[in-house]
């Protein structure tokens, strides 16, 4: 998430009561997780874990809960609880609005229609010549291109499902707030009933000309690049980036934080647990090339005759 504008370190330490260590002058532009961290960027850190990954990540101001060296241009914000501290900001920086319509917005554009039942939150942007079937959601913040269609029931910008975990609690897991939003491109189809959620505290995309069927689920702050096709029940988790021109067939399923090539095809209930190199063809679970799954089918399918002419020769 990015500031309305740039924030000095000193009002950041004093809303959430951290010590300041390093660089006390500098201006923060945003807050982000740590998969998404840009330079001028908040980040937090609570385990010791991941202590020097965000130190050394490209964030430029860390909220910790540990004294620690501290690179040069950097400030680490040392507090009892860089968590709790990260709700704060958030939660000034980005407020609950509550809805006052059913369309909040006033960014609609030229030829847009937007169905009875529809509900559109508030900052939500829309382009031209869109259409926006009955009982879509668009939540708030999110950003709509031109000539994109929305079919009933889908989600657009819902919560990311993302939590902080400690199991040394009551409650071991708690929501981290969603500062994200959603970016559709321009000539993007959305089927029925899917799910796109917001990022975390960055955005999750959706690249031009890509098309999606019914019942896909779209993960927090996962990038699909252009020209994308998703058959129906496709699963995306959150943080992956899809290449353009990437199908993906029905009820495949692709793990967090990944990458897939550009041109990949996935074959229906493909399971993807690792990056995917380009221009190739994937079945299975997990994902190999198609060619030598189907060859293993083959092998696999002649094992009992192969048994009998062992057996036979004895």
């Amino acid at each position: 998430m990015k500031f309305n504008e740039p924030v000095s370190i000193q009002t950041i330490a004093q809303l959430i009561n951290a010590t300041v260590i390093g660089d006390v002058n500098g201006m923060a532009t945003g807050i982000n997780e740590i998969h998404k961290v840009e330079p001028g960027d908040l980040v937090f850190v609570d385990h010791p874990k991941y202590y020097d990954k965000c130190i050394n990540s490209a964030a430029t101001y860390i909220i910790i809960n540990k004294e620690a060296p501290v690179p040069a241009g950097k400030a680490l914000l040392l507090t009892d609880a860089p968590f709790d501290a990260y709700c704060t900001i958030v939660a000034h920086y980005r407020p609950f609005n509550k809805a006052t319509s059913t369309i909040n917005t006033t960014s609609i554009g030229e030829g847009t229609y937007i169905y009875p039942n529809a509900f559109i939150g508030n900052h939500v942007t829309i382009g031209k010549n869109c259409l926006i079937h009955p009982n879509v959601t668009i939540l708030d913040h999110c950003t709509i291109g031109d000539n994109v269609i929305i079919q009933a029931g889908t989600v657009i910008g819902s919560d990311a499902f993302y939590y902080n975990t400690k199991k040394d609690r009551a409650v071991w897991y708690k929501k981290m707030p969603s500062c994200g939003t959603v970016i559709i491109e321009d000539d993007v189809h959305i089927g029925a009933n899917c799910t796109i959620d917001r990022g975390v505290s960055h955005d999750t995309r959706i690249g031009q000309g890509t098309k999606f069927d019914n019942l896909i689920h779209i993960g927090h702050d996962t990038v699909i690049g252009k020209n994308c096709l998703f058959a129906a029940s496709v699963v995306v988790a959150g943080c992956v980036t899809i290449k353009d021109g990437v199908t993906i067939w029905g009820g495949a399923i692709v793990n967090k934080t990944l990458t897939i090539g550009e041109n990949a095809v996935l074959l229906g209930r493909t399971g993807v647990s690792g990056d995917l190199e380009g221009n190739k063809t994937y079945w299975g679970a997990p994902a190999q090339e198609a060619s030598a799954v189907k060859r293993e089918m083959i092998w696999v399918k002649r094992i009992p005759a192969l048994w009998d002419k062992v057996m036979n020769n004895k």
